[in-house]
């Protein structure tokens, strides 16, 4: 093999230290490179870290000690509820037809967990309607730019095997129904799309509205389908049958099972050495309340991504450099349009209107008792700002990982720039820890929030409207937060909340899918 001359070798060496500088200079020289992040915002406004917002409370935070009663309390399981999952749910009373009325088609938007409560609907729309699903077609996400199909994502056969007494399903259009795509529907008004369901449509709507296409076509297809199918006067069957489609039928195919499991088992097996501070510290810090780590996690999904930042009109402490970028990349997206951009950022945040920062979500973990020993996992996408926003995060819980610190290059590389893939790991873990906490609400926060419901296990929901206010008190002393922390969220650690009209079965499963205890 021809070796490199020595010139090669200076010049390779002398473009990594080149390269290097370039990353170090906005560090080094910050005067230089402000009228530059002024310029272009979307460039840099993501490599300046905004200093803590809460740094008084911070600093408390981080000298914080937790009795070994309120860590007993914190990872007590909850206790049993007087409701639980049933075996009715399993089965549904009326007999599969002999002759189904045709085929059923449905394009799903949106991320994972979306279209997860839409496949629900969809088998539930072909129960009401006597007819054929073909599996569900999931549209490419356009933020996330995921092409990930069903077939990608959840075990076929045990969907079909799971639901085969309930409702007919087919993998795959039959051959005389070929022209039967997205692009055809795309092109042009098509007699057997159906594109005027409403939102949470009645039963009888789609048995006066798609039953005639059926008859005349053999043949509906469904798009727009998302929150197409209401949530209140269902029949019982119905409701039944969307709670064993969510809780049983939907099973991940099983690379993305295995890639959970090692992850899990990393989790409850072994102390983080990853840490800022070292192998030595983390496993002193373990063993400082081993009685309490050991085998036990907390997964938090930090919902705070570009598009979460930029939709909710709020200010994030990243400066002008952050407003500019924000504000184009919503002109970009949404032509200007922002949910509540006619409110202030005091406004927004006093009503609980915010998503909360890693550092906020971190001092709330913290004033509930969670200490530094607490092994978390965090189940996030892309968060806005990087590392950087996250190091305050991480400072509070040294023993922090993600799919990239735990997994394997193998397992990895399965699940890699597919979006929906990497959501479902997070969703699989979320299901497997002792507990769960998203950072705001959201469609992973309602789904994995009404199937720990389902399974009763413990999920704090953070006091959205009291954390903006104690946040924007700038006066409140450490033990105040922690006081108001703790007394406010008492109630709100997984205990059972029967669902109200209107409301997601999927996010509130009890009454509907559940069995007195």
């Amino acid at each position: 093999m021809r070796q490199p001359s020595l010139s090669q070798s200076d010049s390779h060496r002398g473009g990594a230290m080149a390269a290097a500088l370039v990353l170090l200079l906005p560090l080094l020289f910050p005067s230089i490179f402000t009228p530059l992040s002024h310029a272009f915002p979307s460039l840099l406004s993501e490599w300046n870290a905004p200093k803590p917002r809460h740094s008084r409370l911070l600093k408390s935070a981080l000298q914080r000690q937790s009795s070994d009663r309120q860590l007993a309390d914190l990872w007590m399981p909850l206790p049993q509820q007087p409701l639980k999952r049933c075996s009715r749910s399993d089965s549904t009373s009326t007999a599969l037809p002999e002759k189904s009325q045709g085929y059923i088609q449905v394009f799903l938007d949106g991320g994972l967990n979306q279209q997860r409560m839409g496949i629900c609907d969809a088998v539930a729309v072909a129960k009401i309607l006597n007819a054929t699903l073909i599996i569900p077609y999931l549209e490419v996400n356009p933020v996330w730019q995921d092409s990930s199909t069903f077939m990608d994502i959840y075990d076929v056969d045990h969907f079909i095997n799971m639901l085969k007494d309930d409702v007919s399903i087919v993998r795959e259009l039959p051959d005389e129904y070929f022209w039967s795509t997205r692009e055809y529907y795309a092109t042009a008004i098509r007699a057997t799309r159906i594109k005027t369901a409403p939102v949470h449509a009645s039963a009888n709507w789609y048995l006066e509205n798609v039953s005639p296409v059926l008859e005349s076509y053999g043949i509906a297809a469904i798009a727009p389908f998302s929150h197409r199918l209401a949530f209140d006067n269902m029949p019982e069957e119905i409701q039944r049958l969307r709670c064993k489609v969510n809780f049983r039928a939907l099973v991940f195919v099983p690379h993305i099972r295995s890639v959970g499991d090692a992850l899990v088992s990393h989790l409850r097996n072994s102390p983080s050495s990853s840490g800022a501070h070292g192998t030595n510290y983390l496993q002193k810090v373990t063993d400082a309340k081993g009685w309490q780590g050991t085998g036990k996690f907390v997964v938090l999904h930090l919902r705070f991504d570009k598009d979460m930042a930029a939709h909710s009109a709020c200010d994030f402490g990243g400066g002008k450099a952050e407003k500019l970028a924000l504000a184009k990349y919503r002109q970009v997206i949404w032509q200007g349009r922002v949910l509540n951009s006619q409110f202030t950022d005091e406004e927004l945040r006093s009503r609980g209107r915010c998503p909360l920062t890693p550092e906020e979500i971190g001092l709330l973990l913290a004033a509930l008792g969670f200490d530094n020993s607490t092994r978390l996992y965090l189940a996030s996408h892309k968060v806005y700002g990087g590392e950087a926003r996250i190091s305050t995060l991480r400072s509070l819980f040294p023993l922090m990982e993600d799919k990239k610190s735990l997994a394997s290059s193998e397992g990895r590389a399965q699940i890699k720039g597919k979006a929906s893939l990497l959501a479902a790991v997070d969703y699989y873990v979320s299901m497997h820890s002792d507990i769960f906490i998203s950072a705001s609400p959201g469609n992973m926060h309602n789904a994995i929030v009404g199937h720990r419901t389902y399974e009763n296990k413990k999920t704090i929901r953070p006091n959205m409207a009291l954390l903006g206010q104690l946040f924007l008190n700038k006066s409140l002393s450490w033990p105040e937060f922690e006081e108001a922390v703790v007394g406010g969220h008492k109630n709100r650690q997984g205990q059972l909340r029967l669902r109200k009209p209107t409301q997601s079965i999927y996010t509130y499963p009890a009454p509907d899918c559940m069995c007195n205890a």
